[in-house]
């Protein structure tokens, strides 16, 4: 036993001798030209009245109940999502490997030996039998804190995995929001559609009739039956996007074998809810440019990979340090020789394992680490740099298309009177039918540009919701979810 405090006193010694022929790298800073830049200001006036932060259930602020139970819907049945879910219960299932690393380690054998011989001394035959049942135990002392680098690098892949859950949940969400816009507003087109058909087809049967008489000439009839094939293909034209746009929302919520998702998909197609019922947010205040590196899931699973790589960088760099280990053996010999009368078997050791030559191998892994590293860094000033330009984008977007809409409203009642004063020439025998026909074509274009209009501002300010975060707290990534 003695013998055995002597190895381990004399540990410190014959590691002051190993270190002295190391040759341990420098740790090295991410390039400055990784860092991102942070704005002065937006580009638009941040300055809403009576402009809110963005809450975590942001869709129900567009006022409509379906919206809710679609987007709710896919937050639970979506692939990606649940993708997502299960990475981040490898991340922590890997957290637990890389902790274990760390902490002694005990195991249990228990060898068993027949043996039939040939003695050399009396040359008669000799039976051996023995079994010894043994206890393990095994202890790597984290002297240059290598093992630890690995179990931080580890707990901040599981935080990274669960804010690029809450990325991917954000996305999902937005998408499958959009999604159901743009299927109100190819309803609202094609019920636009589908009226303007009813009365050509009225305008056409009235037109026959005076051509039989001789009223007006073949040539209006042939225009109006024109203008009513060009309205007739525009119905198809949406139908067919409809069905289109109803198969892919229902893929966003996994498909169409659920129950759930067939009855949500009826009631809204049964459901002929006019586009301008669903409110328009009031735009959200966005805050100063920094606070969105707190606020978007997608720059917070950035940093969070950054500082993974940083902390396996220190691991790579202990790796050149040496392994010193603590082992010792506990157990009993059962051997027929001695009537199997068990015989206590101990050891007591401690060893260093110190890297001489390799080859150049763990520099390699080294400089393999320090390059990942500088990876992570700008892959994290390129999420953050798109971040900015999501916002921008969708802030400068809010105030044009609100404009578009606003003048493409005031054109649909100026044609809308115009209409009116074509149909009063026409039948009052001032102007020809064409005259009216081309009235009902450029009001039918303008309906249907309001329509899209009100569906970009729609998706716009779903674009704006997304790229603020959705309401995301960076605190959700401290505590372990399900």
């Amino acid at each position: 036993m003695k013998n055995a405090f002597h190895i381990v006193r004399a540990l410190p010694l014959a590691l002051a001798l190993l270190m002295a022929g190391c040759s341990v790298p420098r740790l090295t800073r991410a390039p400055d030209s990784a860092r991102p830049a942070v704005p002065a200001n937006w580009s638009t006036d941040q300055a809403v009245s009576g402009a809110d932060a963005v809450q975590a259930g942001w869709w129900q602020a567009f006022g409509d109940a379906q919206l809710s139970s679609w987007v709710e819907l896919a937050l639970v049945r979506n692939n990606d999502v649940l993708t997502a879910l299960a990475r981040v219960e490898e991340a922590r299932a890997n957290l637990d490997v890389a902790g274990s690393a760390a902490a002694p380690q005990l195991s249990l054998s228990a060898p068993g030996l027949a043996n039939r011989s040939l003695s050399a001394r009396t040359g008669q035959m000799v039976h051996v039998r023995s079994a010894q049942p043994v206890l393990q135990a095994s202890w790597e002392l984290d002297l240059w804190d290598r093992l630890g680098s690995l179990s931080r690098v580890a707990d901040q892949r599981l935080q990274a995995s669960q804010a690029d859950r809450d990325a991917v949940r954000l996305t999902v969400a937005a998408t499958v929001a959009q999604a159901y816009i743009a299927l109100r507003s190819l309803q609202a087109q094609l019920a636009v559609a589908e009226d303007t058909v009813k009365s050509r087809e009225d305008a056409v049967r009235l037109l026959t009739d005076q051509v039989r008489v001789g009223y007006i000439s073949q040539l209006q009839q042939s225009q109006a039956l024109a203008e009513l094939e060009s309205v007739r293909q525009s119905v198809q034209q949406l139908s067919l996007a409809l069905q289109r746009q109803r198969i892919a929302l229902l893929q966003l919520v996994g498909g169409s074998g659920d129950d759930q998702a067939q009855a949500l998909e009826r009631s809204t197609l049964s459901d002929h809810v006019r586009l301008e019922s669903m409110s328009l947010p009031a735009m959200p205040a966005p805050g100063l440019p920094s606070g969105l590196l707190e606020r978007r899931p997608d720059i917070a699973r950035a940093q969070l990979l950054l500082a993974a790589s940083d902390s396996n960088l220190a691991a790579q760099r202990a790796a050149f340090l040496p392994q010193v280990s603590l082992s010792a053996n506990f157990g009993s010999l059962f051997i027929n020789a001695l009537d199997y009368n068990p015989a206590r078997v101990w050891s007591l050791g401690g060893s260093i394992l110190a890297p001489l030559f390799n080859g150049g191998r763990l520099q390699g892994q080294f400089d393999a680490a320090s390059a990942q590293r500088d990876q992570a860094a700008y892959a994290y000033r390129g999420v953050v740099i798109k971040a900015f330009g999501d916002v921008e984008t969708a802030l400068v977007s809010s105030q044009q298309l609100q404009a578009q809409w606003e003048h493409a409203k005031e054109r649909e009642k100026v044609l809308g009177r115009t209409l009116g004063f074509a149909k009063d020439r026409y039948e009052a025998g001032y102007a020809s039918y064409l005259e009216e026909l081309d009235a009902q074509r450029n009001l039918f274009a303008v309906q249907q540009e309001v329509l899209r209009l009100r569906q970009n501002q729609l998706e716009n300010a779903v674009a704006l919701y997304q790229a603020l975060g959705g309401g995301w707290q960076l605190a959700d990534t401290a505590a372990p979810q399900a």
